[in-house]
């Protein structure tokens, strides 16, 4: 079969062409340019087209005889805007497409899928779940949000028995297409607003797509989290089967959950866990608990939690030396982009680093996320454990601004409202807080203020993960340090 991506860079759409690309299928794909991501498949076999075109591989000038070579499915990241003029084109020439949640979910109906959602949390809890499988013989087939180098630093396995493990986003209700027969529940929170408008919305598209579980299925849940326990709290409510379910739902699974406490799990874990934090225990306890629902004795899924040592961008560490200098730096670098997020992550570097002076750069990432939440991202970051915080530009999501915000929120204003909070509440008279606009800006300043031994913060979900590049001798890759 010949599939065709538009926008292949997208880390979930880039996991399912390399699936594509594992089963023998011939994969071509489209963005605006080149990553990380798209030299990786195109090294796996992929043709990859950049830069906007309508014409690319669905051309409708091709000869006769090469009609042919049109693809059979194209699939389109949820970024992809209807009025894209290769999808336009694609749906012009009756070629079948698909959104890439819509593919992920057919995937799903042919294997023993284990969803893992949640607002924060999905891509370790993933991470680790498919290792634990792993180690215990399951083979399975993943497709998780961020690369693994136990995946040859991808971000998609290919697995020979029944059990597929995902991440499932909520954006846009995407999970809504996937059909698990296990679901793992992280956490819920305030995110996407753009898209949910408030948190009720966000609790009622988690409540549907823990309808889709089957009899006999189980959801995985942390019953610390405020917002899951209001999920749950009417339990026969949730598990009445609605008007337009029936036949298709049974509703009728188990609900296991785990808890942050003085357990015996939790202090075992807290002995041999590689990464610090409260968030990393939690992923840690669902893994934990979802290798127990499957029989994985806890000899092996122990092993693996001890052996983990963390995924891209997440508290990802190295030690490597500043561009014409001789001092060298401890860099973390983080893909927290929800004021959550960065609260328990810059905990967890504190903790870490109890007597190290730590600097954090953070980029924003969206318009929306940032005005929503401003008032979230001021509380976190004016009281974060750190000696220096950087903000640089709000990274803009493409297809998914609207023009008003942008007017309307910056970092600029952010980096002062936090301030103005730091310099009233604990009377500094050094300036902690900072705005630098760009990338490039922030590497000599950075270059010239760092001293040896002192930890810098890597932060967001944009093309912040550059920064290091920019700063570090080339000739010096970095050491993994998460022991």
């Amino acid at each position: 079969m010949r599939l065709h991506f538009i926008g292949i860079n997208g880390i979930g759409v880039s996991a399912l062409a390399r699936h594509y690309l594992s089963q023998n299928h011939q994969v071509t794909g489209s963005d605006l340019e080149p990553s990380e991501i798209s030299r990786g498949l195109e090294k796996a076999g992929a043709k990859i087209f950049f830069g906007p075109n309508d014409k690319r591989v669905v051309n409708p000038n091709l000869k006769a005889k090469d009609r042919a070579k049109r693809p059979d499915l194209v699939i389109y990241s949820p970024a992809i805007q209807n009025q894209n003029a290769e999808l336009k084109r694609a749906k012009q020439l009756k070629i079948k497409c698909q959104s890439y949640p819509q593919a992920l979910g057919k995937l799903t109906k042919n294997y023993f899928t284990i969803a893992v959602c949640g607002t924060h949390g999905k891509g370790t809890t993933t991470a680790i779940i498919s290792l634990i499988l792993i180690k215990a013989g399951l083979d399975p087939t993943v497709i998780v949000g961020t690369k693994l180098k136990e995946f040859g630093d991808s971000n998609y396995r290919p697995g020979k028995s029944q059990y597929l493990v995902i991440e499932a986003d909520e954006y846009k209700s995407s999970f809504l297409n996937y059909w698990p027969q296990i679901i793992v529940l992280t956490t819920i929170d305030r995110d996407h607003l753009d898209y949910f408008k408030n948190l009720s919305n966000i609790i009622k598209v988690f409540k549907k797509f823990i309808r889709h579980l089957p009899k006999k299925g189980y959801l995985v849940i942390n019953k610390n989290d405020e917002n899951t326990r209001k999920l749950i709290s009417n339990f026969q409510l949730l598990l009445r089967p609605r008007a337009q379910d029936r036949g298709a739902i049974s509703n009728q699974f188990s609900i296991i959950n785990f808890q942050l406490s003085k357990s015996r799990d939790s202090k075992k874990l807290k002995k041999i866990l590689k990464i610090p934090g409260e968030h990393i225990l939690a992923d840690a306890l669902a893994a934990l608990a979802t290798a127990r629902i499957l029989k994985i004795p806890d000899k092996i899924s122990f092993r693996a939690l001890g052996e983990y040592r963390g995924a891209w961008r997440r508290f990802e560490i190295t030690t490597a030396e500043l561009r014409g200098t001789t001092r060298k730096i401890i860099i973390v670098s983080d893909y927290a982009h929800h004021p959550t997020e960065i609260e328990v992550t810059l905990k967890a570097v504190r903790e870490k680093y109890p007597r190290k002076k730590i600097s954090c750069v953070f980029q924003p990432h969206q318009y929306q996320r940032t005005y929503h939440l401003f008032k979230d991202f001021v509380r976190v970051l004016s009281q974060a454990p750190i000696d220096k915080l950087i903000l640089i530009d709000i990274y803009s999501v493409a297809g998914r601004e609207s023009p008003t915000i942008k007017k309307k929120v910056s970092s600029k204003k952010l980096a002062l409202a936090i301030s103005k909070i730091q310099n009233t509440k604990y009377k500094i008279q050094d300036i902690k807080t900072l705005y630098i606009p760009t990338l490039k800006e922030t590497a000599p300043y950075l270059k010239k203020n760092l001293r040896s031994e002192e930890v810098l913060v890597v932060m967001g979900a944009g093309d912040i993960y550059q920064l290091p590049l920019l700063l570090t001798s080339p000739n010096l890759k970095g050491k993994m340090n998460n022991s």
